[in-house]
């Protein structure tokens, strides 16, 4: 069997939802790991991941809690990517989406599986207990996905007006394929959505329990990660990793202390862009595939969309995508159980 190259995609916050209660149990193949994560917890006073991912009802207040959601969404990521078959798959590079950068350290080797852990139940605790602004999710290009320059330009115009009128904070969160996810306070946050069309049925979308996220709304929060976590957590990767602004973390020549500076630094109070991240892993590794681990399946627009807008493989629009995928798959979401068979 000839193995194919693919970059895998690791998601972020909000894809833990009401169909994956259980996913974590199914799919976690190292029980004695996950132990050790849920004894971490409840050294901490926390409920167990195990006791998350078991609940008899999934709870909105409950399970999209930083500090739940961000570690039942690390352990799920690490699991899956640890089932990808290496007999069948080469995985050339990893990238993750905002939270998703925090478990393509561990996937990549920089973290160990428990240091991991350790920074993603942290920096997710510590956003619960500060909850600083939210985040409001709005798309720029149409339902057939074509590229849409100046709407897009529209709506960061719109975006740095509220931010410029007193008491209103906004900034953009994630270029996130097709969509912008933006960042502020309450007064910037309404101002954006009494200011732009409701469409599609669902947009703009206010992210529930999420806070300004990648603005420097959270500079309090990565300082308080900077003390509690230290460099000699991270080291060399074992695969390159592609961070929030399109940068390679090459193996071998990684500086850990630059490393952890950008980590809790950067990654936290500026912008993360995912749609740039895709682009350069396209273009620097050509995969024969991109694989998105679980949990969740909401991912694969966002990474579909970036593809489309980096033109790769000449695609313009959803029905190229829709084309490429039917024909050759390019894309496999693991919370999807057809796709993942393909790749574990």
């Amino acid at each position: 069997m000839t193995r194919k190259t693919a970059v895998v995609i690791c998601p972020g916050r909000g894809t833990y939802t009401k169909t994956e209660l259980g996913h974590l149990g199914q799919n976690f193949a190292d029980k004695a790991l996950l132990a050790a994560f849920d004894a971490t917890r409840t050294s901490l006073g926390q409920e167990t991941l195990s006791a998350l991912d078991g609940a008899p009802a999934y709870s909105v207040a409950k399970h999209t809690r930083g500090d739940n959601a961000s570690g039942l969404i690390y352990a799920c990521t690490l699991g899956d990517f640890r089932a990808i078959s290496r007999d069948r798959v080469d995985v050339v590079a990893v990238t993750g989406n905002s939270m998703g950068w925090y478990s393509t350290l561990a996937c990549g080797g920089a973290l160990t599986a428990e240091g991991g852990f350790e920074v993603v139940n942290t920096m997710g605790t510590l956003m619960q207990q500060s909850l600083i602004g939210g985040q409001v999710l709005y798309p720029f290009v149409a339902e057939d996905w074509r590229n849409d320059p100046a709407q897009k330009a529209g709506l960061l115009a719109l975006m740095a007006d509220i931010a410029r009128r007193p008491g209103h904070q906004l900034s953009l969160s994630i270029d996130l394929g097709g969509m912008l996810v933006l960042a502020g306070n309450e007064e910037g946050l309404k101002a954006f959505e009494a200011s732009v069309p409701p469409i599609q049925g669902r947009f703009p979308m206010r992210l529930q329990n999420h806070a300004a996220f990648h603005s420097a709304l959270q500079a309090p929060v990565a300082a308080e990660g900077r003390a509690r976590l230290p460099a000699t957590l991270f080291g060399q990767p074992t695969i390159p990793m592609i961070d929030g602004r399109g940068s390679i973390w090459w193996p071998g020549a990684t500086d850990r202390h630059a490393l952890w500076d950008y980590t809790l630094g950067h990654q936290v109070t500026e912008p993360y862009d995912l749609t740039k991240a895709i682009r350069i892993a396209a273009r620097e590794f050509a995969p024969d595939m991109f694989i998105i681990t679980g949990p969740g399946t909401t991912l694969g627009g966002a990474v579909a969309q970036s593809l489309i807008l980096a033109n790769w493989r000449n695609m313009q629009s959803k029905t190229d995508f829709q084309s490429i995928q039917q024909s050759a798959p390019l894309l496999a979401s693991m919370g999807m159980s057809d796709q993942r068979a393909t790749v574990i």
